[in-house]
Formats: structure tokens, sequence, C-alpha cells
């Protein structure tokens, strides 16, 4: 039995199932907007941060898999300084949204990471009790020059732990390319080699600083494999983030937002195409996921169960998850579908057509 975390516009939904029989088990936050979902793997705990409007950024954690929920903090900058460099910086010091959430390592039970919009990276060493603006990132001078992507602002969207080393993190900014630490978020390097803006001018095409990945993931059994779906196309990186290599584009486009990889062969990531930029639907109107098994080199389509004619759906870069088998994965898209595959992407069962808007979908392990 699977448990399956969906984070919609209008609330989170719990999903249980397996094989072909699947079913929304419970109905959370009703009527508020979920942009981010966590389910940490070391106590079990689920942690589901909440888009308020006027009233802010909320996080609401649950020890007992969803029957109880309590408010815990939410990251929150620090004031916005009224003299000095900062007091002219044009980026709003106030969290709009929570747009990423990752646990630390197995080594630090109490560690959470928190990236945001804007592009603010939080770390709480309590459980989410508390968090701290990590300003070696803050401060970095790229920073100022960092676009948004989708967003006025730019955002922090994918956070990556080294499971071998958990002073090393990877996150993603759109627009701003990837970074690394390898001290803990001590300090920080741009790791965006290879990356090609296409969208940019000739000149800067190649600045790291520009790049917009969409998404960034990390074989948990083979860490140094990378895939990240960009806004101009698709790569991979052998040698953990620090060269980047463009993949030939399938058919039908190498446009889309999310991409999941397998946790324990490297060499196996589905993709879900998009028209392009510009025209933000399934190519022709048929939804399909795109899943390589050999690093990107060759590609196949896969829709069947899927919408294969006149659909306009799309899905946001955390819409689609693997769970720790390889074989079963659940993808969600703006327009209420949800779909389950138990056979690494070739066929798949729709399990609502009807919910609101999905954020984001995360497999949950029960302890």
């Amino acid at each position: 039995m699977f448990t399956l975390l969906v984070g919609t516009r209008k609330g989170l939904f719990t999903v249980q199932g397996q094989g072909a029989d699947w079913h929304i088990t419970a109905h959370h936050f009703a009527g508020e907007p979920v942009t981010q979902v966590l389910a940490d793997p070391r106590d079990g705990s689920w942690l589901a941060a909440l888009r308020m409007g006027h009233f802010g950024v909320k996080l609401r954690k649950s020890s007992d898999q969803g029957a109880h929920w309590a408010e815990v903090a939410a990251p929150a900058f620090p004031p916005k300084p009224s003299t000095g460099p900062d007091a002219e910086d044009p980026t709003p010091w106030s969290v709009d949204m929570v747009w990423s959430l990752t646990a630390g390592a197995a080594s630090q039970p109490g560690t959470l990471w928190a990236g945001c919009l804007p592009a603010g990276l939080f770390r709480s060493d309590d459980g989410g009790q508390s968090w701290v603006l990590n300003t070696p990132l803050w401060n970095q001078p790229p920073r100022k020059s960092w676009g948004g992507g989708g967003y006025d602002q730019a955002g922090i969207h994918s956070i990556l732990v080294d499971p071998r080393d958990a002073q090393h993190i990877t996150l993603a900014v759109s627009s701003g390319g990837v970074w690394q630490s390898r001290d803990g978020g001590g300090s920080w390097n741009l790791s965006s080699r290879g990356m090609l803006a296409r969208y940019m001018p000739e000149g800067l095409q190649e600045d790291g600083n520009v790049q917009d990945p969409h998404c960034l993931v990390q074989c948990a059994a083979q860490p140094d494999a990378l895939w990240v779906q960009h806004h101009g196309g698709m790569y991979r990186s052998t040698d953990g983030g620090q060269q980047w290599q463009g993949i030939a584009a399938p058919a039908p486009s190498d446009f889309g937002f999310p991409v999941a990889c397998d946790p324990q062969n490297p060499l196996r990531a589905w993709f879900v195409p998009a028209h392009s930029d510009g025209c933000r639907i399934p190519v022709g109107g048929q939804m399909l996921v795109n899943r390589t098994d050999d690093g990107g080199q060759t590609f196949q389509s896969f829709g069947q169960g899927l919408p294969s004619a006149h659909a306009y759906h799309l899905v946001y870069r955390h819409g689609l998850d693997v769970s720790a088998d390889g074989q079963t994965l659940a993808m969600a898209s703006t327009t209420g579908g949800l779909w389950i595959s138990n056979d690494a992407g070739e066929r798949w069962v729709c399990v609502s057509h009807d919910l609101p808007p999905v954020a984001v979908v995360r497999f949950a392990y029960m302890l």
C-alpha cells in the first residue's frame, strides 16, 4: 500500500492505493493553497506549506500521518536594512511562498531546508520550530541579478542533500542557475557549467547565473547522477553537477517542467513534455510521458491511460514523483488530473479528473 500526498490550490489530499486500486482518503486544509509538502523519511512526520495570501505563509506539521496538525514557524526574512547596500535591494524581503522543502541527512534528525520565493534559503535544526536565513547565499553578489522564473521574483524550487555527505548541498534557482555548497551552506559556488540559456541574447547564453532550471533531481543510489529539466532543454550530470551535458530533444518536445529519476538506476529518468514556453499545453493535445533508460541517449514515449486528444494539462515542476521501488509513479496537472503508473510509466490509471490545480505530488513512507 502506497500513500501519496497531493498539494493543491484548495488543500492537501491524501491518496492511498496499490496496483489499479487508488482512493482519496482525506482532505486537509480545505480551500487553502498548498504549495509544498514533505514526508520526512527519518521520522515519518509530514510538513505542509500554505500560501495564505493576506495572512502570509504558514507551515503545518503532523506526526501521525495527518490525523492531527500543528502550526510550526514559517521561514521569514530579517528586517530589510534601511541603510547600506541592501537598502537598495529591489527584492522584497518577505516570503511569498515556500517552494521547496527537503529533509537533512539521516545524521541530522532535526534539520530541514526550505527554498522560498523570493529566493531565500532557510534552515531549521529543530524540526521546523524555527528557521534561519542562509546569509552566505543571500549575500552572493549575483543574487541581485537573478530573474523571475514564472514569477516576478526568482525562487528556489529544488534542494538536494547528498546522502553521502550532509555538508554537500545542491540547489536550483529559477532563474539563477544551480548552486552548490560543500560546507553545509557556509559558502556557495555557481555550478551551471554546460547549460545553455538559448532564450537569452547570444552573448549571455552560457552565463551560469541566468540559467533557468525548472526542476533538479538526484539518484539516491548514485548521487553524482543529476537530472535537470531546463527552460531551454534537458540536462544530465554524472559528476555531481560540476559539468552538465545537454540531452538530445526527444519527440515531441524538450520543453517542460518536471523530471523524476529512478532512485536506484542512474540511467533512468522521466520527463513530461509540453509544447513550448509560449504554448504550455501537450503537443497536439496528447499527453505523454518520456522515459530514458540509457542516460538520455534514447527515449520512449508512453501515453496509455493518459488523455490522448484535446488535452490541455500542464504538469508543474513538482507534479511528478517516483516511489522508492522505481516502478510506481504519480503525476498530476494544473487541470486537476491525477494519474498513477505501476510499471515505470508505461501505462497509467486515472485516480481523479476533478482535483483543484495541483502544485505537488509526493510519496510518503510509513514507518
